[in-house]
């Protein structure tokens, strides 16, 4: 087999890393297709020794398409991600627009990948196209669900610590930018974040709802990030009603999200099974010796006993602990590299699984 691929956003931060890793699993591509905004037209584009340039949006440039990777904004997937369905081509979406649509799964292949079976694209364009969930989310369901599946969800209270490369190229190099500035005295400016992130952590990610707005009154209060992680949480783990809260902020690191999670089960949990079943689990390293230092982190330097998380591909699990505070309580850290894992890979395991589907 052997597929003409596109990628749209090829030259973000998502878009960069998905060339990567499409290339390190050797997908199947007879013809790559990069796409970029009116910036980024004409941009090489490095892929198995071959250089590609980037082409414009426009009308019939999916003809022939069989996978395409969205990897833009929301206003590009709503806008062209049904012309590519619509031309012929498996679309994976990693933006927020078609998360909540009833009628698009919302997959993470190690949790919910058998509703890709259930696709119909003879019959209804639509069931082309798969919505990638945002990069918080990825890495939280993968641990819930061998949680659920033994123990069920009473409740779950999740809190991000979110990198910079979450909110793309220019935010990394705003916190580069300003912790040089600090070092050398000089004075700081915040473009990309609204206040500064070099050595400080901000409480917000996403907008709050304005004053006056028309929003269900569960999300008052909430980010536009926080109440993602916990409508999509729910969609994906097929628990409408589960209990769930969320608090994300941004810290200054670089690469992957670190998450701590308090989870109330309905059952009761023994902690040596807990870690077992989560060993087992597709996707999951559990790093967990804490009397050693030995728990899941970002980064590490040569020689550290500990595997950072930065440009791997599994979700790293530890600090695993009961929650004495309520009768069916356990904590978890989760470590994941949110550019991988939390986007491009998670995109092409899906594409892997339609293929195989």
């Amino acid at each position: 087999m052997s597929l003409r691929v596109a990628i749209v956003g090829a030259t973000g931060a998502v878009g960069r890393e998905l060339l990567q890793i499409l290339a390190d699993r050797e997908f199947p591509i007879k013809e790559l297709i990069p796409f970029g905004s009116s910036r980024s037209q004409g941009k090489s584009i490095q892929f198995n020794d071959k250089t590609y340039r980037c082409k414009a949006l426009q009308k019939g440039c999916f003809d022939g398409i069989d996978v395409a990777f969205f990897d833009a904004t929301d206003a590009v997937s709503k806008e062209w991600a049904m012309h590519a369905a619509e031309a012929g081509a498996w679309v994976i979406d990693n933006s927020a627009t078609y998360r909540m649509d009833s009628e698009v799964p919302l997959v993470v292949p190690e949790v919910n990948g058998h509703l890709l079976k259930e696709r119909s694209p003879e019959k209804n364009p639509k069931d082309r196209l798969i919505a990638g969930p945002n990069c918080t989310t990825v890495q939280l369901v993968v641990a819930l669900k061998p949680i659920l599946e033994n123990w069920g969800l009473k409740r779950v209270v999740v809190s991000t610590y979110q990198s910079t490369s979450g909110a793309g190229s220019a935010a990394m190099e705003e916190l580069s930018r300003q912790t040089v500035a600090m070092f050398n005295q000089s004075e700081l400016e915040s473009k990309v974040f609204p206040h500064q992130i070099a050595f400080n952590c901000i409480p917000q990610i996403g907008s709050f709802p304005k004053p006056g707005s028309d929003i269900d009154p569960e999300y008052a209060g909430y980010t536009s990030e926080e109440v993602k992680v916990m409508k999509e949480t729910r969609k994906i783990l097929g628990l409408p009603d589960l209990a769930i809260t969320a608090t994300a902020a941004r810290v200054p690191t670089f690469s992957c999200h670190g998450e701590s999670v308090i989870i109330e089960t309905d059952r009761p949990i023994d902690i040596n099974e807990v870690r077992a079943v989560l060993e087992k689990q597709d996707g999951i390293i559990v790093l967990d010796e804490p009397e050693k230092s030995i728990y899941p982190m970002n980064v590490t330097i040569n020689g550290d006993k500990v595997e950072g998380a930065t440009g791997k591909d599994a979700v790293y699990v530890g600090r695993i602990r009961k929650d004495p505070s309520v009768k069916n309580g356990l904590n978890l850290w989760i470590v994941s590299d949110n550019l991988r894992k939390g986007a491009a890979l998670n995109a092409v395991q899906i594409a892997e699984k339609l293929l195989k589907a």
